[in-house]
């Protein structure tokens, strides 16, 4: 049968594509950009006729519609990472947390720990092969095709076709629903006084040739914002937004030094404005790939002076950082930070940076505390921790003393909360600090 006639013969309604979905069954989303915005409408619209049905996947930027109070008995969310629209179903107690790696989520697809039984994607239309693209987001999605039972696509023209291991041939999905819904975007941020100090004392540790590892917010524009002084920097990251796009336009970053994928961007994902999707459109330099190769550490480490850039919640006076939650209060994920955070240590030449505000935005309490909150767990460990950068400045810990972790911390924690800091330092040391 010519992929032509298959692709006609399993296009479907959003409601018959829907309707694969069976009572029980775990349903897996798309990660991100790559969420099936028609198919979990719909899904939402039809919910009576489903029961107990888990809805499983990692960032969402929709209206998360099966979210929403009431749908309890219909759909239960599992949130491999907790975004907006899951935060408060989870604190209500209507939807659950699994803690993972990023870079394990396939291997749990893969050997059944978490056994998928319908996948929902959004990808580009299919090219003159027979192959559709998935696009922004290739992470778990390429395991996911192989591993459920039944694989919906939502082909939509607005999504990008970009290169790596993004290729999927239309017989190997079961159904097509078909979409010119307008992608999801991240708008820049809004870069404070804050993140430009943040961003100006992470850029004076990057050095020509590094290979970076960038996330989103605004703490990664503002380092892009320094970095323009720079030569032949690398990006292997497990996404990057629009902040590298002038950087890349001005031959800034290049990967000339890279000893891995040499000349190209490899992510795992994307997420930015439209100008971003623009530009990965059909663009070579650009290599997708699935999370457990882009977020290895392993491959990671296979390029040299690996610089990774991450954010968190909270440091206590040991080192340990807390990315994901307030206490009990799950906020967000784990995601790749340890994934990178642990290649950078083993690249050689390679650094770990955690960046935060060293208060919360009215000031009323410390980021970088005694203890974390209790409850809050550590994402990760003091043993990994390299440098931590607040806008007063970077405290290098590797091989650094307790007492000597302790001292640098309170030295970059807000004015405001270096006394009280400084008194916790005097009870566990025997010592008091200058301050």
């Amino acid at each position: 049968m010519e992929w032509t006639d298959y692709y006609k013969e399993h296009t479907m309604t959003p409601e018959e594509a829907v309707s694969v979905i069976k009572d029980g069954n775990r349903v897996v989303f798309g990660h991100a950009v790559g969420e099936p915005i028609i198919f979990q409408r719909t899904m939402a619209r039809m919910a009576e006729q489903f029961h107990g049905v888990e809805v499983a996947h990692m960032v969402y930027l929709g209206s998360g519609e099966y979210l929403q109070p009431g749908m309890e008995e219909h759909f239960r969310h599992n949130a491999l990472f907790v975004g907006g629209p899951a935060r408060k179903a989870i604190a209500e107690n209507r939807a659950d947390y699994t803690p993972v790696f990023f870079s394990d989520v396939p291997h749990m697809f893969r050997n059944g720990e978490l056994p998928v039984d319908v996948f929902a994607f959004t990808c580009s239309p299919p090219d003159e092969r027979g192959y559709v693209s998935i696009g922004l987001s290739c992470d778990y999605g390429w395991q996911a095709i192989k591993s459920a039972k039944t694989v919906i696509a939502e082909v939509n023209p607005n999504m990008p076709r970009t290169f790596g291991e993004s290729f999927v041939h239309v017989t190997d999905i079961d159904g097509f629903l078909l979409s010119w819904e307008p992608l999801p975007e991240s708008k820049p941020p809004k870069i404070t006084e804050e993140d430009q100090k943040i961003g100006k004392y992470i850029a004076d540790l990057v050095r020509d040739g590094d290979c970076l590892q960038l996330g989103i917010g605004a703490v990664p524009d503002a380092v892009c914002s320094f970095l323009g002084d720079k030569k032949n920097l690398g990006i292997h990251s497990e996404m990057v937004s629009d902040g590298v796009l002038s950087l890349i336009e001005s031959g800034v970053i290049n990967g000339q030094c890279k000893q891995r994928d040499i000349g190209r961007i490899c992510v795992t994902f994307l997420m930015g404005t439209r100008k971003l999707y623009d530009f990965v459109d059909n663009n070579p330099v650009i290599k997708m790939l699935p999370v457990d190769v882009c977020n290895n550490p392993a491959v990671i480490s296979q390029n040299d002076n690996v610089v990774s850039i991450n954010s968190c919640v909270q440091v206590d006076l040991q080192g340990q950082v807390c990315a994901e939650a307030i206490g009990l209060r799950q906020i967000s994920g784990i995601g790749g930070q340890m994934d990178f955070v642990r290649g950078a240590n083993l690249s050689k030449g390679g650094r770990s940076i955690i960046a935060l505000h060293s208060a919360t935005k009215n000031e009323s309490e410390s980021k970088i505390v005694p203890t974390i909150t209790t409850g809050g767990p550590v994402t990760t460990s003091r043993c990994d921790v390299n440098y931590i950068v607040t806008e007063y400045g970077v405290a290098q810990l590797r091989g650094q003393t307790l007492r000597e972790r302790a001292k640098r911390l309170i030295a970059i924690a807000h004015p405001k909360f270096r006394a009280e800091l400084a008194e916790e330092y005097a009870k566990r040391f025997g010592e008091t600090l200058d301050i």
